[in-house]
């Protein structure tokens, strides 16, 4: 099983939700993808139960998103339809979340609980930074720039 896990990795990035096998993005460490990174919708991505507080959370932004947007009457319908999420994206990944449930259910509490486990030490472990990068913030002594 371990094998199975590291020959899975070695043909994939971490994507934002999961993975991604897409041949080129692969080559090019995540940095490529052809489908404008649209991966919830994409043959090639990949996702796990470690991964569901992140979607759900991303399908509540959805959500708060399109009603925020529909209540906006600052908005021409040309600006609307660009930032309102689409309905086949919010389908998509209400299906996702519900699969992962699904497999979930199927398991008894035991293997729920092993399930749970591994997905703790998956989630402290993984340290995959997606996104915008981070500078990490010093705090500036006043006394030592007068000094200088």
């Amino acid at each position: 099983m371990e094998s199975e896990h590291v020959r899975r990795a070695v043909g994939s990035v971490a994507v934002p939700f999961g993975t991604c096998g897409q041949p080129s993005n692969v080559k090019a460490g995540g940095q490529s993808c052809p489908f404008r990174f649209r991966c919830t919708g994409c043959d090639h991505f990949r996702t796990d139960v470690s991964y569901l507080p992140d979607l759900t959370a991303y399908f509540d932004d959805l959500l708060r998103n399109r009603e925020r947007i529909r209540a906006a009457v600052e908005l021409d319908d040309r600006a609307r339809a660009e930032a309102l999420p689409s309905e086949e994206e919010i389908s998509h990944v209400r299906h996702l979340i519900n699969r992962i449930h699904d497999g979930m259910d199927g398991l008894d509490a035991g293997e729920r609980e092993q399930v749970h486990d591994a997905v703790t030490i998956v989630r402290r472990h993984r340290t995959v930074m997606l996104g915008m990068p981070r500078m990490r913030v010093t705090a500036i002594n006043p006394r030592q720039e007068n000094q200088s």
